[in-house]
């Protein structure tokens, strides 16, 4: 039996990278007896459907922009606290990891304000469903002995040393929500002579049914132009790591697009 105090309790706890089974025990027995739970709206929705307590108060607070949806992270701290305080249990439940490119740190400064106790369930991150899936193991011997995990949500700090520092590294480098500058990415990285023996690989919606992968060499897109990945979740994956893809990828999936170049109609640009 889990024990609340007056105050209630908050659990911050990551649901995984899409595929229901990923979730961990401890994260799904919170799910089946939470008061509240405050969901992104990457949870796969089975989980609510199937193991969210019918009494249990589901609030969606998901944020998409290309739907004009979006829940400030401040109204998000207020329901958590609220909630909390109000002697219920608070399920905050977010998508792949809850302390990976989260706001997991405005959250806890919300409860810790308020004196409320919390937990943190770590969850599988979209890197390891997406690596896993795509038969691409972010690291190996003789490909890489390193990972980077990064974002280009902040261009303007990405100076001209930070992108040799990554088109000239061994480490795999694994870049969240930048599907939609695909492109730019790419350009300068071979600006700064990324070697053409690294790969490029696009996973979208990782380890759901709609996951779709294309992966590209440097050698190829020299001189082509990427599309852009936006309106879906989206992973890159840029190492020799991806060379693995093709022999050890396992994951069937559906409407695979063999090549962006010769299936141009079939861009996922306006997918969602």
């Amino acid at each position: 039996m889990i024990q609340i105090n007056k105050k209630g309790k908050v659990i911050l706890a990551g649901a995984g990278p899409g595929d229901p089974d990923l979730i961990s025990l401890k994260a799904l027995k919170y799910l089946q007896t939470a008061d509240v739970i405050l969901t992104d709206r990457l949870v796969s929705p089975i989980l609510i459907e199937q193991y969210a307590r019918k009494e249990a108060e589901v609030i969606y607070v998901g944020k998409q922009c290309s739907k004009g949806i979006w829940t400030p992270q401040s109204d998000i701290n207020e329901l958590i606290v609220e909630f909390a305080l109000q002697g219920k249990l608070v399920l905050r439940l977010k998508g792949g990891d809850a302390t990976l490119f989260s706001n997991v740190l405005d959250e806890l400064q919300a409860v810790k304000k308020h004196e409320i106790p919390y937990e943190i369930i770590p969850g599988i991150s979209a890197a390891f469903g997406a690596a896993a899936y795509t038969g691409i193991p972010l690291t190996a011997r003789g490909f890489s002995r390193g990972v980077r995990f990064l974002t280009l949500y902040d261009l303007d700090k990405v100076g001209s040393h930070q992108w040799q520092d990554w088109a000239t590294t061994e480490d795999t480098l694994v870049f969240y929500m930048s599907g939609q500058r695909l492109d730019f990415l790419t350009k300068q990285l071979l600006k700064q002579e990324i070697s053409l023996e690294k790969g490029l690989a696009v996973v979208q919606q990782a380890t759901t049914p709609n996951q779709k992968t294309n992966v590209f060499s440097f050698e190829a897109i020299q001189s082509k132009s990427l599309p852009e990945f936006e309106f879906v979740p989206t992973l890159l994956i840029i190492g020799k790591v991806v060379n693995l893809h093709e022999q050890y990828a396992w994951f069937t999936e559906k409407n695979i697009v063999e090549s962006y170049f010769d299936n141009h109609k079939n861009s996922y640009k306006n997918a969602v």
